[in-house]
């Protein structure tokens, strides 16, 4: 069962989020963040939070500025801003009486949750999956755009039938971001999972977050899976494994 929720993003719009309610047994409490343009409702972000919630780990997982059901411009977010609401989220969750104890984040949210862990009171863990090593990987996804984007301040960007502003602010934004830097400081255990056969994000990414990692430490390889998790099962299998590496972190497990 899952509870609609919103609350306010750190540039003032409001986020619309999905709270899926743990069943059973409560084993604790998460937020996941995710992919770049993807949402809450993506295959991936429903799936693997309905499966930790099936296994009593509640999750709350919401659309970032302007995407989905959320307000605001998807043009004035950024890598910042994407990690300063992963931490707002956790600060609603505490507000509400279930504190976060877990971050798990996809693709790009895979980068930004270990770049908030370390603003998150309490968390115990953090799980990775087909996260790049570096934010600015995704100018792949729009690098036809970058020399109109840096003349002009900003172009229109087509991504899934949706028209996207893309800003050079949000562009250099991304290029500052110094995720390795926040791999090194985590101080938590940390688990990547990438699959072999990423052909969005390659799974060197996943080697490198890994090097730059302290112990704790773990990786796992999802062999046969895509990068946005759509083979049958392979998000619920993410989900299932996720919750047995996460059980001697939970306070309630």
């Amino acid at each position: 069962m899952a509870e609609r929720v919103s609350f306010g993003s750190t540039a003032g719009p409001r986020l619309a989020g999905l709270l899926d309610l743990p069943e059973g047994e409560v084993r604790g409490w998460g937020v996941f963040a995710h992919g770049f343009t993807l949402g809450k409702d993506s295959p991936a972000a429903a799936r693997i939070c309905k499966g930790l919630a099936a296994e009593g780990i509640g999750m709350l997982r919401f659309d970032n500025l302007g995407l989905g059901d959320s307000e605001g411009d998807w043009g004035d977010g950024s890598f910042t801003h994407k990690v300063a609401d992963t931490v707002r989220a956790t600060e609603f969750m505490a507000e509400r009486g279930s504190p976060v104890e877990l971050l798990v984040g996809h693709s790009f949210g895979g980068a930004a949750v270990i770049a908030a862990a370390g603003d998150v009171p309490g968390l115990r863990a953090v799980a990775s999956i087909g996260a790049p090593s570096e934010p600015r990987h995704v100018e792949q996804h729009y690098d036809a755009l970058l020399d109109r984007v840096m003349a002009d301040g900003h172009a229109e960007w087509m991504v899934g039938g949706r028209a996207l502003t893309l800003k050079r602010s949000f562009v250099e934004d991304v290029r500052r971001a110094d995720l390795r830097h926040r791999i090194g400081e985590l101080g938590m255990p940390l688990l990547v999972m990438h699959s072999p056969t990423d052909t969005t994000v390659s799974i060197d990414n996943a080697s490198e977050i890994f090097r730059a990692a302290r112990h704790p430490r773990s990786f796992v390889a999802l062999e046969g899976s895509d990068h946005l998790l759509l083979a049958p099962g392979q998000a619920r299998r993410a989900a299932r494994i996720i919750s047995a590496w996460a059980d001697q972190y939970l306070r309630e497990g």
